[in-house]
């Protein structure tokens, strides 16, 4: 079992270029054989998302980059989406800003900045599309450096690396320009920053199992697939386990029937499973989001995921209107106003 794994999430404004950065980052790591055709903006699987071209579900994929596994969570870019945003972010240890280097951090940007600054997650910024006419990175990143300045960032992450980027040419870079020679005309530069500035999740192999469901899957054949990161402890397929609406919520017992990880699009049986990674699990019909999969002789449930409000409210009332229950020939508004 590999310990060496770091999670990420991609944020960023719509149409800034996050899931063309995907693209490249699966092509660049080695993911895709050879013979393998390549669909364009392979995480938008969704046919309005391919439609609409946004991102509206979040959904994970894997890169290995110099023998570390990179678990890449693509988020979505809207406040209307605030739920999946929220869950995305609970299952990683860094996050990714991609910003357009004409346009600047913008207010979506900002929503979902918000909510990673505020889980003390520290940003990596992307200045992209530097290759773009108009494109000004020096406007950019002080704009982002008071973006995060507002939203109250710590002193850590307002210290924060940047990286120039060109996602639909494929190449990045540590200096404002075309890349150099030190890094070549490839996504290296990126890589090797992800490695450096993201931690990797500190976790106890040998501690009590702890698993916090993020998201929700189904497949006909297995029925509900949760999807989560293991805090702390080991998981292996076949294990009797303790499902829990946190510390002071229902329990009932479960018995683990697959465990799957992330391999590029690809999801593959493992038998073994430790924390930092990013697992699917199935065999347990009522799983849901929120809950923790534990140990059930030495249960350490996590408190379930707080997620904001909703934007829009709607009330269905029973009809309390001076004309309820009444029947009539006429209900155009001048024939109702001669009734009243």
């Amino acid at each position: 079992m590999s310990t060496q794994i770091r999670n990420i999430a991609i944020i960023a404004h719509v149409d800034h270029g996050k899931t063309t950065m995907v693209d490249q980052l699966l092509r660049q790591s080695g993911t895709f054989a050879e013979h393998e055709k390549v669909v364009d903006t392979v995480m938008d699987n969704n046919a309005i998302e391919r439609e609409r071209g946004i991102t509206i579900l979040a959904k994970n994929c894997a890169v290995s980059w110099q023998g570390t596994h990179i678990n890449i969570v693509d988020t979505p870019g809207h406040a209307d989406f605030g739920g999946e945003v929220e869950r995305a972010l609970s299952m990683v240890d860094g996050v990714l800003l991609l910003i357009d280097a004409q346009e600047g951090p913008m207010p979506q940007t900002r929503f979902v900045t918000k909510k990673a600054l505020a889980l003390g997650l520290k940003p990596i910024v992307v200045v992209n599309k530097v290759d773009k006419p108009g494109a000004n990175p020096d406007k950019v990143i002080n704009a982002a450096f008071d973006l995060f300045d507002k939203l109250g960032a710590t002193d850590e992450q307002l210290d924060f690396p940047v990286v120039y980027a060109s996602g639909i040419n494929g190449w990045s870079s540590l200096e404002e320009g075309e890349p150099g020679e030190q890094w070549g005309p490839d996504m290296s530069a990126l890589f090797d920053t992800v490695l450096k500035h993201v931690p990797p999740h500190a976790g106890d192999a040998s501690a009590p199992l702890q698993l916090q469901i993020s998201a929700l899957d189904y497949n006909s054949f297995v029925g509900r697939i949760g999807v989560g990161r293991i805090n702390a402890g080991t998981l292996k397929p076949a294990m009797d386990v303790l499902v829990m609406e946190g510390p002071d919520g229902k329990s009932f017992k479960g018995r683990i029937n697959q465990v799957l990880k992330f391999q590029g699009l690809d999801r593959v049986q493992v038998t073994e499973a430790g924390p930092g990674d990013i697992v699917l699990i199935n065999g347990i019909e009522d799983i849901g989001i929120g809950v923790t999969v534990t140990d059930p002789a030495n249960s350490q449930p996590l408190p379930m995921l707080k997620i904001d409000e909703p934007t829009l409210t709607m009330n269905f009332c029973v009809n309390t209107s001076p004309l309820a229950g009444r029947e009539g020939k006429y209900v155009t508004s001048r024939q109702i106003w001669d009734r009243l």
